[in-house]
């Protein structure tokens, strides 16, 4: 592949996972917003935040291409959101909201997997993905788990949680 055509299509890929990673912060911003309970609130604002970071990251390598860094999340990222407001409006519940939140984490779980099994990246770019997988994949471990306590319980009462640091 021609190096021109390699550095768009990394950009395209860059991109994509800077929209996927914005849409997981925007996520747990509304979760943090929705939910009442503050160990779950600090949970969520902990982890928007490294999200941007992730982001940051991300943005710093299309900068580092030439390119143009994505600045938001995607029009489905946003649908899901609207989704997560009517669903928290309905039923009122933390353990749908941390359902919505795992949700959004398997999206942009799975859409750093794709970039990393895409053959056309450069062994530069492919570091940056698997640098920033990292956290995603720990985070998305954690709220899946978190989603599985709670259904475990069978109601709404929150489990001991992971000190709202670094994942």
């Amino acid at each position: 592949m021609a190096r021109l055509d390699r550095d768009a299509h990394e950009l395209q890929v860059l991109n994509a996972l800077i929209a996927a990673t914005m849409d997981s912060a925007d996520a747990y911003g509304e979760a943090a917003r929705e939910t009442e309970n503050p160990q779950l609130r600090g949970l969520f604002e902990q982890r928007g935040f490294e999200r941007r970071q992730v982001a940051a990251g991300l943005r710093l390598a299309v900068r580092r291409l030439g390119g143009r860094p994505q600045p938001d999340g995607s029009l489905l990222g946003k649908a899901r959101r609207a989704w997560m407001d009517v669903r928290h409006a309905l039923l009122r519940q933390d353990r749908v909201t941390v359902h919505e939140v795992e949700a959004a984490e398997d999206a942009v779980k799975d859409r750093f997997e794709r970039a990393l099994a895409d053959t056309r990246l450069s062994p530069a770019a492919r570091e940056v993905i698997e640098r920033n997988y990292a956290p995603v994949r720990r985070t998305h471990d954690e709220m899946r788990a978190l989603k599985h306590r709670m259904k475990a319980a069978g109601t709404d009462a929150v489990p001991p949680l992971p000190r709202a640091g670094p994942a």
